[in-house]
């Protein structure tokens, strides 16, 4: 959009932004003037981004993983410390998939077959996204019980995804029982009486079904591995996000329902990432990954 005077300096609009506690005031205006057709689009984005809507819900979509995810309001934004949750599902691809030799050395990971991917508690659909763009060769199937997140998800998955209405693997085809490479669920973690804490943005305009994971925040990840072993091939790996704090917990259930389970952490983004390993795969070594 090329600047015209009829336009609110960046200025000023990054002005209005901090007194109401953006952060990043200026990297925000810079946004909303660049995604703003006329004067009159931009004054409605910059009011509701000042009432405290999400900048990513403002703007209509989010950056994930180098994509451009659309996301509607009143859907969950995905975060940017689940990336390290997507480098974990590739990685442990990587090692227990046959990959095809290329011969340039621009580090793409392509499986000799199509991987089958699961991503639970999909949101806006934009872990599914990422994998299906770092594998090419997928074949994904997408659950989200929010309705409006179906609606983003199946915008932003690649053709030939499917993406599924429903609780958890309950929507799911029974032709994928034991066949699913990589399982993905960044299902809700935190404790209920955590909710209240968190940034008025995620309390006030993402849906609880996204953010409260129960007492202890493991409810609903309890029940992603009770039934994943049913979903995995040999060798397949379950990865979820959590805390550090709810690791021993979680590899305590993972051990309950047959999986070898293992630790990555990123300081970085702050991420934890919990992976639950079906026997005869593939990967060595166990214990925490940093």
């Amino acid at each position: 959009m090329s600047a015209t005077a009829a336009f609110p300096s960046l200025s000023l609009i990054a002005t209005r932004l901090r007194a109401c506690g953006c952060v990043f005031a200026e990297d925000e205006a810079r946004l909303l003037i660049s995604a703003a057709r006329t004067p009159a689009d931009l004054a409605a984005m910059v009011d509701r981004r000042a009432a405290g809507l999400p900048l990513e819900q403002v703007l209509g979509w989010a950056e994930f993983c180098g994509l451009r995810i659309a996301v509607d309001p009143g859907v969950f934004v995905p975060r940017r410390r689940t990336e390290f949750l997507v480098y974990q599902a590739v990685t442990r691809a990587s090692q227990a998939v046959q990959p095809v030799a290329h011969a340039s050395d621009d580090q793409t990971f392509t499986p000799a077959r199509p991987l089958v991917v699961v991503d639970l508690c999909c949101g806006s659909g934009a872990v599914g996204a990422a994998l299906a763009a770092a594998f090419g060769r997928v074949e994904l199937h997408a659950v989200e019980l929010d309705p409006a997140a179906v609606r983003c998800a199946r915008r932003n998955v690649a053709a030939g995804a499917t993406v599924y209405e429903g609780d958890l693997y309950q929507p799911l085809p029974a032709s994928l029982r034991g066949r699913v490479d990589i399982l993905v669920a960044n299902a809700p973690y935190v404790p209920t009486g955590e909710v209240a804490l968190l940034p008025a943005e995620a309390r006030v305009h993402e849906p609880l079904l996204a953010l409260d994971g129960g007492n202890d925040g493991l409810s609903i990840l309890r029940r992603v591995i009770a039934e994943a072993p049913q979903w995995l091939a040999p060798g397949g790996c379950l990865l979820v996000e959590a805390t550090q704090r709810q690791w021993p917990r979680l590899a305590k259930a993972l051990t309950r329902a047959g999986l070898t389970p293992r630790l990555a952490t990123c300081d970085e983004l702050n991420a934890t990432a919990v992976l639950g390993i079906k026997p005869s795969c593939n990967l060595v070594g166990s214990g925490p990954v940093r």
